[in-house]
């Protein structure tokens, strides 16, 4: 997708009418401006020349998005000019108001020169107007340029409404002698309360870009690098691949690497929301904008620039941002006639006021009303700032939703697909139980099957090599070795023949006993996967090696279920394993045996009954990701199946599938509660501005309020979406709070191991690492801890607290 920066956008009705203009070049399949972020997101083939021409032909400015663009700011250059503006105008509306309104109701003082001389003081009304109106220009020229471009606007309403107030005004002042009845000070009045509208609505909206504002905070601005045994201070833009960069306590790490040398515990709270510290060694990886906390590392750049962690997740959440929710199309379409049909209703109700019989002034007043009060910058930013802030909330939490038609139609899902291998369960397997045949003791049985699996790639193989290696066992190479697809393995050891594999084939080798049969049963019913060893004709017994399920799996289940989803596991896996795994998970709904193809065919069938999610990790997976209505891929998996996906869960937390739901559902309400408030609105508004409830309740709209209420309609709808950002994932538990104490004396290692064991026997606090380089302990709390207690624990240890931060 190709990313634009439009300027000159006002309301939904320029976002509308770009869109339309740039749909129409040839070679483009997919537009979607946002207005809020006055950005535009284009796919297909067609050049950018070609969409930034037909932009400027619909009469606003268009150029390619800079990667290397700034993060959004809310001390704009928009918001610093508005500022500029609104306090001139009201400097100079102070005035008009004294004269227009303070001397001719309430009699306050004028100089001399101007008492008794009505044509002077309204050609000073005129002359005040007029310097507003100047002050404010910027209303006229959008304004009249959509009319030119036949895409009337906001800026179009309102300067029309301020245009009539002052045009009339100027025909009453110099064509009459009796001067009441001037509208000058409506004029600027209008265009002053719209410009204080303008400037809290680009307030608020600098607050929905906070989660990409954060995140580019996060990368830090230099690298330290060592090169030839000396440490060098560069620019993050200057590390290359496989440069080595080094981490002391309390840096940020600059791009992505691998540990090569030291320890630590690194803060990944930034880019996974996970508060407690993860324990980092040689070989680890480390992603930039994380922090760390304790130790000293030394690490390898594997990658740079726009291909980091953080750069894909920034780039992720301003895609989605240039993306457009199917629920904003009715928004868009009703935004696309709005201004003519109110500019349309202006003339009708002036001229039914008029028919009606009422002076000019009153036609007049309701006309302009009608004008102002209208807004159709509600309807435009009804959607886009709910899915901003919506999509912070969920980057937040390390929840990567790619465009806002996923955000929209997560939680509009009936059912919810899981894979079980590396999904559900944790994808390694490992050994659950090792059960020798009678003469056999347990380890003789394990150190022979891992002999025989040592050069076996089956994941099951390495599963069985690992519990013996952890057991301390000798592993010895067979002087021979055969794999036998789909059966086991053949192998000599120790001048023996073993055979290793599946039931099945072991009974081609040797006769099992009915009790042995009955035990493999036993054991593949809990879902674990036998292993049968036999040793020339003679079994050796079975080793039981299971995928277990992950920590939060049945968690995450549960869930899913509260939330009213109905829960399918789907997997290649046989049907006896897969029941046991799903039991033990608490789904009731299993699809077993199924090949990667056919994954794709059930994900369709399932849609019958209703929206479907599906969460995979694998390339198998990829098809049916494709498939599904939301396609989610486990942070940890492959990169084929990210790509498929519509979600990406950065943790590889299954309880993130819950908690996207629940953001999806929070998103989708709010954008409806917005529309809802923006139609209702206008609705409401415009009937009372044309004086509809005039002849019935007396009710009657000034336009300056009319002006204001429409400035206040979008900061509703802003502030509304606003609120999304304190939303409480079910899951999260409560953040972690971080204090750092200053600590004297600590000399070594043993002087970090006590400091860190007598914090962290301190109630309330979950890790502590101590550092006696640089003389600090980094300590998490579960809660608020009195810093009292803390320094007593470590003078306990005989050492001297500086400080507590």
């Amino acid at each position: 997708m190709e990313q634009y920066t439009i300027s000159g956008m006002s309301c939904a009705a320029c976002s509308a009418r770009v869109e339309k203009a740039v749909c129409a070049v040839d070679g483009v399949t997919n537009c979607a401006v946002n207005l809020l972020t006055g950005s535009m997101g284009v796919e297909g083939t067609a050049p950018s020349s070609a969409v930034i021409a037909a932009v400027v032909a619909a009469g606003y400015g268009a150029a390619l998005k800079s990667e290397a663009a700034e993060a959004p700011t809310e001390k704009s250059t928009e918001f610093r000019h508005l500022k500029r503006r609104l306090i001139s105008s009201v400097a100079v509306l102070l005035v008009l108001m004294y004269i227009s309104m303070g001397h001719t109701m309430w009699h306050w003082p004028l100089p001399s020169i101007l008492e008794n001389q009505p044509l002077i003081i309204g050609l000073l009304q005129l002359v005040l107007s007029a310097v507003v109106m100047s002050i404010n220009r910027r209303f006229f020229i959008s304004g009249f340029a959509g009319l030119w471009h036949r895409s009337p606007n906001m800026d179009t309403l309102v300067a029309l409404g301020s245009l009539a107030s002052f045009g009339y005004s100027a025909v009453v002042l110099f064509t009459k002698t009796d001067l009441h009845g001037l509208y000058f000070e409506s004029a600027a009045m209008i265009l002053t309360l719209v410009t204080v509208g303008k400037l809290l609505e680009s307030r608020s909206k600098g607050k929905t870009t906070d989660a990409l504002r954060r995140l580019y905070a996060l990368s830090p601005e230099t690298a330290v690098l060592l090169r030839d045994g000396n440490e060098i201070t560069v620019a993050v833009s200057e590390v290359a691949i496989g440069d080595v960069f080094i981490l002391r306590p309390g840096s940020r790490v600059p791009v992505d690497g691998v540990v090569t040398d030291g320890h630590s515990a690194v803060d990944e709270s930034a880019l996974t929301g996970e508060s407690i510290p993860v324990e980092k060694a040689v070989g680890d990886t480390v992603s930039a904008a994380t922090f760390n906390r304790s130790g000293f590392l030394t690490c390898r750049a594997t990658r740079v620039g726009e291909d980091t962690t953080l750069s894909q997740i920034i780039r992720t959440v301003s895609d989605a941002a240039a993306t457009k929710a199917p629920i904003a199309k009715t928004a868009d379409t009703v935004a696309g006639f709005f201004v003519p049909v109110v500019i349309g209703l202006a003339l009708v109700t002036a001229a039914v006021w008029l028919l009606l019989g009422a002076p000019a002034g009153t036609a007049l007043t309701h006309g302009v009303a009608v004008l102002v009060i209208s807004c159709p910058c509600a309807l435009g930013l009804a959607t886009p700032v709910a899915v901003m802030v919506g999509n912070g909330v969920a980057a937040r939490h390390g929840i990567l939703f790619k465009n806002a038609e996923a955000l929209e139609q997560t939680g509009k899902a009936r059912l919810v697909v899981l894979d079980k291998t590396g999904t559900l369960t944790a994808g390694k397997p490992q050994v659950t139980g090792v059960y020798p045949a009678d003469g056999v003791a347990e380890n003789e049985l394990l150190t022979l099957a891992a002999c025989a699996e040592t050069q076996s790639e089956h994941p099951l193989a390495k599963a069985v090599l690992e519990a013996a290696v952890a057991k301390g066992l000798a592993v010895v190479p067979p002087t021979a070795f055969e794999a036998l697809a789909g059966n086991g393995v053949s192998a000599v050891v120790n001048d023996a023949r073993i055979y290793g594999g599946s039931a099945a084939f072991i009974n081609t080798v040797t006769a099992l006993s009915a009790e042995w049969q009955a035990k493999i049963e036993t054991l593949a019913d809990g879902g674990n996967t036998p292993l049968l060893f036999v040793r020339n004709g003679q079994l050796l017994g079975v080793i039981a090696v299971a995928d277990t399920l992950k920590p939060d799996s049945a968690e995450a289940v549960a869930k899913l279920k509260k939330m009213g989803l109905r829960v399918v596991m789907l997997t290649g896996d046989n049907e006896r394993t897969a029941r046991a795994v799903a039991s033990e998970a608490g789904i009731d709904d299993v699809v077993a045996g199924v090949l990667p193809h056919e994954k794709e065919a059930e994900i369709r069938r399932l849609q019958q009954q209703g929206r479907v999610i599906m969460v995979g990790d694998g390339i198998n997976d990829a098809p049916a990701l494709t498939r599904a209505d939301i396609g989610m891929a486990i942070g940890a998996g492959t990169d084929i199946a990210m790509d498929a996906a519509q979600v990406v869960l950065v943790n590889s937390r299954l309880t993130d599938v819950a908690a996207a739901v629940h953001i999806s559902r929070r998103t989708l309400r709010n954008i409806k509660e917005n529309l809802g408030w923006a139609f209702g609105y206008n609705l409401l508004g415009i009937p009372l501005a044309a004086g509809v409830f005039v002849p019935l309740l007396g009710w009657e709209l000034n336009p300056m309020f009319g002006a204001l209420a429409m400035s206040l309609s979008s900061v509703c709808v802003v502030s509304n979406a606003l609120r999304l950002g304190r939303l409480r994932l079910p899951h999260t538990a409560p953040t972690l709070q971080s204090v750092t104490i200053t600590i004297d004396g600590m000399m070594c290692h043993h002087c970090e191991a006590a400091v860190t064991q007598a914090l962290e026997a301190v109630d309330g606090v979950v890790s502590a690492a101590a550092n006696h380089q640089n003389g600090t302990a980094v300590v998490t709390l579960s809660r608020p801890v009195n810093a009292e207690l803390l320094k007593t624990a470590v003078e306990a240890e005989e050492y001297t607290v500086l400080s507590v931060e």
